[in-house]
This record gives structure tokens, C-alpha cells and sequence, in this order.
């Protein structure tokens, strides 16, 4: 992947992000499937240095198991999830597969909080599943 493009619902806050994701995945925690309004949020993380944003983003703090901040930016007008910082991971930006302009393109490499996963949730495929988060 050389470049890749995304956005809220609205169109106000747009990303580019170059070079391939370090890591991508979904995630079943219970934070992220209240924040995603789904049973699970799927991410592409990349070097904080390879994503230019435009356009305005409110955050959401909460904390990770970590006890360490997890930063949920949005969109102020449409309230789409857009990007997720933890501060447990520096450096690094997670954006939200949702707002790929080409969904297609997001290939998740792992799943974490599979323990925490719907019952009736069968994601697929062959990634690595974490119990909780690795490290």
C-alpha cells in the first residue's frame, strides 16, 4: 500500500496515510464495540509521522488495561470514529477501517479481545487471536 485515503461520514476531517499499516486488526474489547456500535472496531495502525490529517477532531478519553490512555478522535459534526491513539503504543496512530474511502484495502493482521468476542461473531480467516492485549 503506497497511500492510503479516509474520512468521516460528513466529509470534514480527511486523512492520508502512506506506507504499509505497522500492524492492523480488529478488536473485541467491549470499549471498542460501544465505540464502534458494532460487535467489534477495525484499525490500521501507522507511524504517527506517515499520517496527514485535515479538518477538526473532539477526543474521547478513556483508559486501557494498561491503565494508560486511549485517545478516541471523532468528528464534532457527524460523530464518525476517525482514529485512535494509546499512549501505551507511542507514536502511532490506529485509523478506523470504516472510513477507508476503499474499505477493500484493509486487511486485518490479527484480532485482540477475541475472549471478549460475540458468540455469534465469526470474523474468519487465518490471523493471530490474542486473548487480551499482547505484550
Amino acid at each position: 500500500m503506497a497511500s492510503i485515503t479516509g474520512g468521516c461520514l460528513c466529509g470534514r476531517v480527511r486523512w492520508e496515510a502512506t506506507g504499509d499499516p505497522a500492524f492492523s486488526g480488529v478488536c473485541h474489547c467491549r470499549d471498542c464495540q460501544r465505540n464502534s456500535g458494532s460487535a467489534f472496531g477495525a484499525f490500521a495502525a501507522f507511524p504517527a509521522a506517515n499520517v496527514a490529517m485535515k479538518g477538526e477532531l473532539k477526543t474521547y478519553e478513556d483508559k486501557g488495561d494498561s491503565g494508560l490512555p486511549v485517545h478516541r478522535r471523532f468528528c464534532p459534526n457527524c460523530g464518525s470514529g476517525v482514529a485512535r491513539e494509546l499512549d501505551a503504543v507511542p507514536g502511532m496512530i490506529a485509523l478506523l477501517a470504516g472510513g477507508f474511502d476503499d474499505p477493500a484495502e484493509f486487511k486485518p493482521g490479527m484480532e485482540l479481545y477475541w475472549s471478549a468476542a460475540q458468540p455469534w461473531m465469526q470474523a474468519g480467516g487465518e490471523r493471530t487471536r490474542f486473548a487480551k492485549m499482547p505484550g
